[in-house]
């Protein structure tokens, strides 16, 4: 078992989750059930799989968690295209929240890679 709250890449998929939170507060509120609980969702799934991962007892399991976290991130990526094209998110935080993502995606790929090795 691993201690997730000493992971940098949890760290930072928490804290974009926080961002994205604080983001879609200014999208229509007739979206609530809609895009907004949808990125919602997604941005928090990544730290959740990180944390319910590290607490599995093997690198495999750890590992498939991590894939699920990779595949939660996409999903994230691309309601924000969805709503930066909608004009939901302007142009600034779009690319700012897009850099940010697609750092915790490399991160996540090759921690993946580590312990699918060991």
């Amino acid at each position: 078992m691993h201690n997730f709250k000493e992971l940098t890449i949890w760290k930072e998929a928490k804290d974009l989750s926080i961002t994205i939170y604080k983001l879609t507060n200014s999208f229509p509120k007739s979206e609530i059930y809609g895009i907004i609980s949808q990125i919602n969702r997604a941005s928090v799934s990544i730290p959740s799989n990180i944390a319910e991962g590290a607490g599995r007892n093997t690198n495999k399991d750890f590992s498939r968690f991590i894939s699920i976290a990779i595949g939660s991130s996409f999903e994230l990526e691309t309601q924000l295209i969805i709503a930066h094209e909608i004009g939901y998110i302007g142009e600034k935080p779009f690319n700012e929240c897009i850099e940010k993502l697609s750092l915790i995606q490399k991160k996540l790929v090759n921690f993946n890679k580590y312990l699918k090795s060991n």
